[in-house]
């Protein structure tokens, strides 16, 4: 577990790694939610884990998170990369009334009006309207796909680290797995933007890496088939047709 962003300090666990640049990020309404250097951090420090999971012996690495309020973040992040508007990738989230909704989307509007994101800067996006956590899954979809590794992405905050880490590096997207499309519209406008098509549609909004778990049982009985499963030729089906097609001949 990575603690990326937690507002207070949590209890010392063995296996907590606190890579943390900030107790939470700014107000992205009133100006960028980090600083550059604390964006480049956050990217790096997913890297590092990334590798440290291939180095380990990991072949798939599956991204989730833990947060309130980032589907936010990742609202501004996918109009700022797709060009969408802040009402088309703007959801429920964990359950906005429409009032609530009204305010969430003005909140998305705001931060991108202020801020003015470069879309051609995956990084300046992430320093403007993303989060830390965020920050560190983009690393980690680069880290994975740096080391060759198969990354399967989550919901819509993964989706959004996704696109970040796809605005960086373009080809990291031929190590990238969708694994569903959560219940949140902005998610399918980033799904739709990378190319990349989810492995389950469930209307899933938990998130947390539940989408990614369920999908990379998928991913690995795919991979056994494609490694392990006889062919036509090894199983002798082809010699079978061609004896009898001899057959029939005669």
């Amino acid at each position: 577990m990575r603690d990326a962003v937690a507002a207070g300090s949590l209890p010392v666990q063995p296996d907590l790694r606190v890579v943390a640049p900030g107790r939470g990020t700014k107000d992205m309404t009133r100006g960028p939610a980090m600083r550059r250097a604390q964006a480049e951090a956050c990217v790096e420090a997913g890297i590092e884990l990334a590798g440290a999971a291939a180095e380990r012996g990991a072949q798939v690495i599956a991204t989730g998170d833990m947060g309130i309020g980032n589907t936010t973040a990742a609202s501004a992040i996918t109009a700022a990369l797709t060009g969408a508007s802040s009402r088309e990738t703007t959801g429920r989230g964990t359950g906005r009334t429409d009032r609530e909704l009204e305010h969430k989307i003005a909140c998305v509007e705001r931060a991108l009006d202020v801020n003015r994101p470069d879309p051609d800067c995956g990084l300046d996006v992430l320093t403007k309207v993303g989060g830390f956590e965020i920050g560190v899954l983009a690393g980690v979809v680069l880290g994975g796909a740096l080391a060759r590794r198969a990354v399967v992405l989550d919901g819509y905050v993964s989706g959004a680290a996704g696109l970040i880490a796809a605005s960086l590096c373009p080809t990291v997207l031929d190590y990238v797995i969708a694994g569903h499309q959560s219940a949140e519209p902005g998610h399918r406008i980033a799904l739709q933007h990378t190319g990349l098509q989810p492995l389950l549609n469930l209307d899933m909004r938990l998130g947390e890496g539940t989408g990614a778990l369920l999908a990379t049982g998928l991913v690995e009985s795919a991979a056994a088939c494609l490694a392990e499963m006889a062919t036509f030729e090894e199983a002798g089906v082809s010699d079978r047709e061609s004896a009898d097609a001899a057959g029939s001949t005669a």
